[in-house]
């Protein structure tokens, strides 16, 4: 059997196994509202992690005996599909989807103004459809713009990052090699605007100046990464403003010119019309004029036959 070389996950340089830095994001990407059958949606690509979020909900609860009568439950399914890694996955969930599942339910209710839907529930699906390390991270970042995008109460949206520990190196969003042959994990999830961690979790080997210094560098991805977040909706949003709102034209404003050619249209349109006035009163005295001399004709003809025809007499008194 042959030995496999170990890859160098970082070098004397800083440079990483992928050429990235140490404080350097894979690329990632967002697209928002793509089922038309959940009340909100959205993918995460980061890196060739792609996962999917739906989110159907407020809806009632069943069985009834779980609601809860002052907030909604939230509710999560994280499911890595058997596909999404190099062997083939068993699709029965494991033990670590189950905790995942938690974890993330628990991240995501401090963001969600639950209280405003009393007994009823939230359902949060998130489907890995390709896992490249970070998985946890991107999942939560998806879940909260399918709820954004669901249109439900939100005090903020939830962004997730991990940092590893790389030979002694502290070094932020971890792929599938540097997660499995790394020293050390720190995945985090923080409200960007308050800065309130709703998620953190420590795998591995960590001193005291390395803990800082990941929390440091966390920080400062998350508030790019939200960035991201934000562009994602607004691009959605202005796309259906754009369709339903029609581009309003704006005429120029007429100049001297322009002005004046007007004012001599009017002043024309004035002329024909007062010329056309005198003919069309003209025309009616005429027609008055007529039917008043056929009236006349008339009465004079029905006076003329009246003269003619003598009144009858009784034959009575002739006899």
């Amino acid at each position: 059997m042959t030995n496999k070389e170990k890859t160098v996950l970082i070098t004397k340089n800083g440079i990483r196994h992928d050429g990235r830095k140490k404080t350097d994001l894979r690329e990632i990407r967002f697209e928002v509202g793509i089922l038309d059958r959940a009340d909100g949606s959205a993918i995460i690509y980061w890196g060739k992690n792609k996962i999917l979020a739906a989110v159907y909900g407020p809806r009632e609860l069943h069985p009834k005996h779980m609601a809860l009568p002052d907030r909604a439950l939230i509710r999560c399914e994280y499911r890595m599909a058997t596909f999404s890694v190099t062997e083939r996955k068993s699709p029965a969930p494991k033990r670590r989807e189950k905790e995942i599942s938690k974890i993330l339910a628990e991240a995501i209710e401090p963001a969600v103004f639950d209280y405003l839907y009393p007994r009823s529930v939230i359902d949060v699906f998130i489907e890995v459809l390709q896992a490249d390390g970070g998985s946890r991270c991107a999942s939560i970042t998806a879940a909260a713009l399918a709820l954004a995008d669901a249109g439900i109460p939100m005090k903020d949206l939830v962004v997730g990052c991990a940092a590893g520990n790389l030979n002694g190196e502290v070094v932020i969003d971890l792929d599938d090699v540097e997660d499995k042959e790394g020293q050390g994990d720190l995945p985090i999830a923080v409200l960007p605007l308050s800065g309130e961690v709703v998620l953190l979790q420590s795998d591995g080997v960590f001193n005291p100046e390395q803990y800082k210094e990941a929390l440091d560098l966390l920080m400062d991805a998350c508030q790019t990464i939200y960035k991201l977040q934000r562009e994602a909706i607004t691009n959605k949003y202005a796309k259906i403003t754009e369709e339903i709102i029609e581009p309003v034209e704006v005429e120029p404003e007429p100049t001297e010119a322009k002005v004046e050619k007007k004012k001599g249209e009017k002043t024309e349109e004035k002329k024909e019309t007062e010329e056309k006035t005198p003919k069309k009163k003209a025309s009616a005295k005429k027609a008055k004029s007529e039917q008043s001399e056929e009236s006349e004709k008339k009465k004079k003809t029905s006076k003329k036959k009246e003269k003619k025809t003598p009144p009858k007499k009784d034959e009575e008194a002739k006899e």
